[in-house]
C-alpha cells in the first residue's frame, strides 16, 4: 500500500510518500517539504499567531494535494514539540482538521523517542545488541536506549537546535559569552538524565538519527547523501568538539557554504553541535553511527505492525 506520512515539525511540514507492505522494507516514493518556521510564529506567551496558523493550514493543504496526486491510500499525520508546547496548539490543529481534513496527532516527546528507536532498531537489526539512540530535532532532544524494539528508557529534553538558537544564541555569529552560557545550560540539562540512560547497561551501538546529526557528520567528512542510504556514515565526538569551535566563529552564510548544510539548517547548526557535544561527552559516546531512518519511518513501521496484528 502507498502511505503518506505528514510530519509537522518546528522547521518544516514534510510529506514522505512510501510504498509499504507488512514484512517488507518501506520504499520511499516521493518527498514534499514546505518551510514552516513555526517557532518564529509564536507570541510572547508561546501561542501560535494568526500568521503561523495560516502558514500551517496552507502547508498542510498543499501536502494533502500532493499525497492525493501520488496515490496515497492513507496519510498518517503527526505534530511534534512546536505544536505540543503551544497553549493553543490543540485548538489550531482542530481548526486545521476542520478546514483541510488532516487529522494530525500530537506526539509526546517520549513517543517521538520510542518511534525513532523502533526505526533505528529495524534498520540496524538485532545483531546491534543494546542500542543508544540520539535525535536532535528543532524543539527537543530525544534519547532512547534498550535491547528490544521497545526501549527501556525514552526521554525528551527541551534542547532542540531551533529552540536553543532562538532562546540563547542571538547574533550572527553569537557572542562567545552566549555560546558559553548555552553550553552550560545544555550540559546541566543532559547531566540530569545520564544515570537514567546508563543505569541499565552500556550500549553495544550508539546511533544518531536526525538531520542535525547527519549535517554534522557530513561537515566532518562523512559521505554525501548522493552515495545512497546504505553507505555507512559515522560521527566522532572529537570531530564534533573540533567543529563546535569553528562553527561558533562562523556567520550563518559561512555555515550554509559547508557541505551538506542547507540554508534552512545553517542558523541552527551551532546549537546542534553544542547539544551533540554535550550528549556524546556526558553519555560517554566516542562515536555514533548515522541512521537514515528516524521518526517518520517509525510511524510507518508502527502502522504496519497494527495492520499485521489486525
Amino acid at each position: 500500500m502507498r502511505l503518506g506520512v505528514l510530519d509537522v515539525g518546528s522547521n518544516t511540514v514534510h510529506l514522505l510518500v512510501v510504498d509499504a507492505y507488512l514484512g517488507a522494507h518501506p520504499l520511499p516514493a516521493y518527498s514534499h517539504k514546505a518551510d514552516l518556521h513555526l517557532a518564529e510564529h509564536l507570541d510572547s506567551a508561546g501561542a501560535i499567531t494568526a500568521a503561523g496558523h495560516d502558514t500551517l493550514r496552507q502547508a498542510v493543504r498543499s501536502a494533502l494535494r500532493v499525497a492525493e496526486d501520488q496515490g496515497c491510500e492513507e496519510v498518517l499525520g503527526f505534530a511534534t514539540s512546536a505544536i505540543r508546547e503551544a497553549p493553543n496548539g490543540l485548538a489550531v490543529l482542530e481548526e486545521v482538521r476542520d478546514s483541510t481534513g488532516a487529522d494530525l496527532q500530537v506526539l509526546s516527546g517520549e513517543d517521538e523517542a520510542r518511534l525513532t528507536f523502533l526505526a533505528v532498531r529495524r534498520w540496524f537489526g538485532w545483531s546491534s545488541g543494546r542500542l543508544l539512540v540520539l535525535d536532535i530535532g528543532g524543539g527537543s532532544l530525544e534519547v532512547a536506549a534498550g535491547l528490544d524494539e521497545e526501549p527501556d528508557v525514552a526521554l525528551s529534553l527541551p534542547l532542540g537546535a531551533g529552540r536553543l538558537t532562538r532562546e540563547q544564541l542571538p547574533g550572527d555569529p553569537p557572542s562567545p559569552d552566549a555560546v558559553r552560557a548555552a553550553r552550560r545550560t545544555v550540559r546541566a540539562d543532559v547531566a540530569k538524565v545520564v544515570r537514567a540512560v546508563t543505569v541499565s547497561g552500556s550500549p553495544d551501538r550508539v546511533v544518531g538519527s536526525s538531520k542535525t546529526l547527519r549535517s554534522l557528520a557530513r561537515v566532518a567528512g562523512a559521505p554525501s547523501s548522493s552515495q545512497g542510504p546504505f553507505t555507512p556514515r559515522s560521527l566522532a565526538r572529537a570531530d564534533v568538539a573540533r567543529w563546535l569551535e569553528r562553527l561558533a566563529l562562523m556567520s550563518e552564510a559561512q555555515r550554509a557554504a559547508l557541505p551538506g548544510v542547507s540554508p534552512l539548517r545553517a542558523r541552527q547548526l551551532l546549537a546542534g553541535a553544542i547539544v551533540a557535544d554535550a550528549a556524546m561527552d556526558l553519555l560517554g559516546v566516542e562515536s555514533l553511527d548515522i541512521c537514515p531512518w528516524a521518526l517518520r519511518e517509525g510511524v510507518i513501521l508502527r502502522r504496519l505492525d497494527w495492520i499485521g496484528a489486525g
